[in-house]
């Protein structure tokens, strides 16, 4: 069981380093505080497939992984949530 969870936590990590990968080229082409704010929100990705990792190696157990999900999701949506965000449409 705890083999399976690892290997669910580290397709995880890697399913999110996928989207970090994916979307930090086009970092290049926003004004600055846009590019702030989705650096932001990418390193926030990067932080989540890390703790995935230290879940999957045994460094933190399912608990302390959902406390860090949580928090990562909170300020994923405090950052999709910023009134001066702009729609990418622009």
């Amino acid at each position: 069981m705890r083999r399976r969870r690892a290997k669910r936590a580290l397709r995880a990590a890697r399913m999110l380093d996928q989207v970090v990968d994916t979307q930090l080229p086009l970092l290049a082409a926003f004004d600055e505080p846009r590019r702030l704010r989705s650096a932001t929100y990418l390193a926030e990705l990067v932080k989540l497939a890390q703790d995935y990792r230290y879940f999957a190696n045994g460094w933190i157990d399912a608990e302390e992984l959902e406390r860090r999900g949580r928090d990562a999701m909170a300020e994923l949506t405090r950052l999709r949530e910023d009134p001066s965000a702009r729609l990418v449409t622009d």
